[in-house]
Order: structure tokens, then sequence, then C-alpha cells
């Protein structure tokens, strides 16, 4: 699902999920950490992937990880999801992550990649995802 044309538009869909990074949030030369931005596409996949898997779940992979360009201190980031593989347990989420300076318009693709979770039981166990 890697997509090196970062110049088409953002989904039409609502996000998942929608952040402005904040200074903490920045490395030593200011820019956002690829971390912070890893761990919101995190967040935003295990969302996709809860609801569709009806309950728990846990994070047990990322592939095809792409950083194509900074973000930056105050930028929107808004957080797409889409399921595009599942198994018994388990749900593949592709996550893009489109920045946008507060005072424009454009959104850039910043980041995306694909996030694998298991279903989980209370005992944290792998149980079957409830098919839609």
């Amino acid at each position: 699902m890697k997509n090196n044309d970062t110049h088409k538009q953002p989904p039409r869909q609502a996000p998942t999920l929608r952040l402005v990074p904040l200074p903490a949030d920045t490395n030593a030369y200011g820019d956002i950490f690829g971390g912070w931005l890893m761990s919101q596409m995190d967040l935003a996949g295990a969302s996709e992937a809860t609801r569709y898997a009806g309950g728990r779940v846990v994070t047990v992979g990322v592939d095809g990880m792409n950083f194509h360009k900074p973000v930056y201190v105050g930028d929107e980031v808004s957080f797409y999801t889409d399921i595009i593989k599942t198994g018994r347990t388990s749900v593949a989420v592709h996550v893009e992550a489109w920045a946008r300076a507060r005072d424009e318009n454009n959104s850039r693709m910043v980041t995306e990649g694909v996030y694998t979770f298991v279903a989980i039981d209370e005992n944290r166990n792998p149980k079957e995802v409830k098919k839609k």
C-alpha cells in the first residue's frame, strides 16, 4: 500500500484522529519526533481495529512505515485509517498521516504505514474477530 505520490489529496472520509503537536513533541532540531507520529498512528489504527473486532486489540506489528515529509509544531495532523486485511484473530490497518499548517488550506501526506493488531479477550488471549 506504499504511495509515493504525496501530492494527492487526503482521503474524503473523516479522520480517525486529529491532533496538533506541541513543542514537547519535538527533537533537538525542533522537528516532530518520528516516534510521536508512530504513536499517534498506532492509536488511530487501534481505534479502527477495535471497532472492527468488537473489542480490545493489541499491536503486533508495523510494516511499510514511510516518512515522506516533516511535521512542524502547530501543524494540524489528521490520521486516516483503512482496514486492508483481516485474519481469524488479526486486523491489518493502513494508516496515513496528513499535516496542514494551521493558516493554510493545503494538506501534505507526511507518513504512512500498516499496523497489525490481534483481538484479545479479558485474559489477554487471542480471540476471533467478529466479522462485519
